[in-house]
């Protein structure tokens, strides 16, 4: 059993860490609960107890449309959590007073205090036919993102450029980036799928944004159960 000892708990560090690329692990304690996306719970240690769909997910996130209720759970108690989505690579962010937007269906996990809120994104939907929600965090705590493969972080800076990204490949944002929409013919051979025509997101101003070597768009409409 030797040949296993590599893959044993180690020992914690933080609040939420990475246990490898695909795995987040968090450090429970009483009265520090977290939200984490339903079904995402793949193991823990100690006393952790769970509460789907809890009422404070229900008032904030009452418009957040999935067709199979709302993805959000509480978990809380003592011990060691360990969430995962399908594999898929998992981010863990430490936010020190500052603000983050997610993909809903980016959202792993993130501590009960923060303050947060489901909004959708403006702009978008007269190009792509479609709404895209995203969920603003902000405080002193943690949040877990996924990324459907190892991510690249683009540092927007503060010059009058603009970085494009493909909406099916947006992971998380800066909030205080000025955000529009934009269709394109000439690029449809690189960028986006579907009717041949190209729908992109502009970011400018100061911040970051987060994407994943994915433009799969089925991500968005999956939630796990």
């Amino acid at each position: 059993m030797n040949q296993l000892a590599g893959f044993a708990p180690t020992p914690v560090s933080a609040r939420m860490e990475n246990h490898g690329r695909s795995m987040a692990k968090i450090a429970m304690q009483s009265g520090q609960d977290v939200f984490c996306r339903t079904g995402s719970m793949i193991a823990y240690e100690g006393f952790v107890q769970y509460e789907p769909n809890p009422p404070a997910v229900r008032q904030i996130a009452g418009a957040w449309i999935t067709g199979e209720g709302m993805p959000l759970m509480k978990a809380s108690g003592d011990g060691l959590l360990y969430l995962a989505d399908y594999g898929a690579d998992v981010v863990v962010i430490n936010l020190n007073g500052d603000s983050l937007s997610v993909n809903g269906t980016n959202l792993l996990a993130f501590d009960a205090h923060l303050q947060w809120g489901v909004e959708r994104v403006k702009g978008l939907a007269k190009f792509a036919g479609q709404g895209l929600w995203n969920v603003k965090v902000t405080g002193q705590g943690w949040v877990a993102l996924t990324s459907r493969g190892a991510p690249i972080v683009v540092d927007c800076g503060s010059g009058e450029d603009e970085t494009y990204v493909d909406p099916d490949a947006l992971v998380a944002w800066s909030p205080n980036l000025k955000v529009k929409g934009k269709r394109s013919f000439k690029a449809s051979s690189m960028i986006g799928r579907g009717s041949g025509e190209a729908y992109q997101m502009a970011f400018s101003g100061q911040g970051i944004v987060v994407v994943q070597p994915s433009e799969d768009s089925s991500d968005r409409l999956r939630v796990r159960g």
